[in-house]
């Protein structure tokens, strides 16, 4: 016990003060002291009750863990259906260095724009010379025009670039900020709260039929372990009977009343009930082996059994009624339960194919923040009075002149007005399994039924069987008393006892047999109502 509480509690401190008040609640009758448990050593052996078997598997068994850990990712699915309502924040940035960029003009006859552009302020300032009096200037040659331009930069210091590329700009930032939040759609609601409200207590109830199947086989384990046991304990007292045979028997071959060939025969019949006792003995421990993996204690812990076979028999409830036993059943078995939850499932999924006629809108809300600077951030401007006379200054990288933001905002629908039929055959799917799974549930209803019929008819058989081989036992202990009493007067052969001793054995057998099956029946019966004891409520309080 010391070695299982030690198991139990591994990693999860915090728990054993749970685990030791309900324990001692529900299960007041203990051999085992609390002061013990604080005291647990990981050497020690570990001995079990039924009860703290139950208890340690519904805390440590993997297969259970892992449906337990099933129904955390189903919670953690159900809160990312949720997230399809909560708005959608995006954020981009990117940074671009043009090395070098295509002339977008390469090839065509638009080579000569910036000339001609620069024919046009020839003309332009022809005409103001030719218009404005107060000037006092007079329209020159194209030539001239460009020659005082260029002369204009020269007296101005300014090397003007030509080779570069005017549509390239080296360095490009991009910064983007999008919102985007779902003003209606159907599928992401209909989902969202279908999953919300059905999945949480479908799973559970699949944890919890996990759990009473779990309960079940570590009984049928425990008592198959416990019928071994048994059945070794009857080999072990068939030796002694046949050991104090070959003593009576040898004697009198002493004596010479009694042939050799009885010894032979007494001595061949321990040996082979010696081979048996050993077989059972293999037999008892690799039942245990099994048991261990249920409870997920490690392979090398020497694990011991408290309790009798016979020390668990309850015949209360085979006076139940079979009427009162289904009901128990229709009302308490969670597979049922989580096959009635289906049908809410596939409603929900019919509800979300339906919405596929209708529109989804969105609402969305854009910011952005671009960048265009360029390596040389030189201004050249020219003077009003004088158009040949130009100034240079510097910008700097983060001149508003380079940098600008962009909002908008707005809604966006989207209607799907006709695919192919599409809608209308997932409408009718979600019809078709809606139907499946109403029966299943009612298969599942009948299925249940039956097996409690069954579970209950064989409970009651077993228990007859147990109680008719309990009165053969007695019988056969008193032949074999009788036989062995004659053999030591003399007026009986070592065939006789060697007889009334085998049937002794077959009697016991058959009894602890019979014991074995309706624990087993029990158990079963218990499953198959969807009533496993109050093992749940104490495993709850141990996690």
């Amino acid at each position: 016990m010391n070695f299982m509480i030690r198991q139990i509690t591994a990693g999860k401190p915090f728990y054993l003060a749970a685990f030791l008040l309900a324990f001692i609640a529900l299960f007041p009758v203990r051999s085992t002291s609390a002061q013990e448990i604080a005291n647990a050593d990981s050497q020690s052996k570990l001995v079990l009750t039924l009860d703290e078997a139950i208890v340690v598997a519904l805390v440590e068994n993997t297969a259970l863990e892992n449906v337990r850990l099933d129904q955390e990712l189903t919670n953690s699915q159900i809160k990312e259906g949720w997230a399809e309502l909560f708005p959608s924040v995006d954020f981009n940035s990117s940074y671009t260095r043009n090395v070098r960029s295509a002339n977008p003009f390469a090839g065509s006859d638009a080579g000569g724009l910036f000339e001609t552009l620069g024919f046009l302020n020839w003309i332009a300032f022809n005409e103001q010379a030719r218009t404005d009096n107060d000037a006092g200037t007079d329209p020159i040659s194209i030539g001239d025009y460009f020659q005082r331009i260029q002369q204009g930069y020269e007296n101005a210091g300014i090397v003007r670039n030509t080779s570069d590329n005017p549509f390239s700009v080296p360095n490009v930032y991009m910064n983007s900020l999008s919102i985007v939040q779902k003003v209606f759609d159907g599928r992401a609601i209909f989902g969202a709260y279908g999953a919300s409200k059905w999945l949480k207590p479908f799973n559970e109830y699949a944890v919890t039929r996990e759990e009473h199947r779990l309960i079940n086989q570590v009984k049928s384990a425990w008592y198959a372990i416990l019928l071994l046991k048994e059945q070794e304990n009857v080999l072990v007292q068939s030796v002694a009977r046949s050991s104090r045979t070959l003593d009576e028997v040898s004697r009198q071959v002493a004596q010479g009343v009694a042939p050799k060939f009885q010894r032979l025969s007494a001595e061949v019949e321990l040996a082979n009930q010696e081979t048996q006792l050993v077989q059972a003995q293999t037999n008892s421990a690799a039942a245990i082996d099994n048991l261990k993996i249920l409870l997920a204690v490690p392979p090398q812990v020497e694990m011991e059994l408290r309790g009798t076979l016979e020390g668990s028999v309850d015949g209360s409830m085979v006076t139940t009624s079979l009427a009162d036993a289904a009901l128990a059943a229709l009302e308490k078995r969670p597979d049922l339960a989580q096959s009635r939850i289906s049908i809410e499932l596939e409603r929900i999924q019919l509800q979300v194919a339906k919405v596929e006629f209708l529109p989804s809108i969105d609402a969305f809300a854009n910011f952005g923040y671009m960048g265009n600077v360029p390596d040389a951030r030189s201004v050249i401007s020219s003077s009003a009075a004088d158009p040949f006379s130009f100034t240079k200054s510097n910008r700097g990288y983060f001149d508003t002149a380079y940098w600008d933001r962009t909002t908008n905002i707005g809604f966006r629908l989207k209607w799907n007005l006709f695919n192919g039929l599409a809608s209308k055959q997932h409408v009718q799917q979600r019809k078709i399994a809606i139907q499946k799974a109403e029966n299943n549930v009612e298969f599942l209803a009948r299925s249940i039924q039956v097996e409690v019929e069954q579970s209950l008819r064989n409970l009651r058989a077993a228990q007859t069987r147990m109680l008719s081989q309990q009165k053969n036992v007695e019988r056969a202990e008193l032949n074999f008393e009788y036989a062995e009493s004659r053999l030591k007067e003399g007026v009986a052969t070592p065939l006789e006892v060697r007889e009334t001793s085998n049937q002794l054995d077959q009697s016991k057998l058959g009894y602890l047999q019979a014991v074995h099956d309706y624990l087993v029946a029990r158990s079963a019966y218990q499953t198959a109502i969807g009533a496993p004891d109050n093992y749940l409520a104490l495993s709850k309080n141990a996690q």
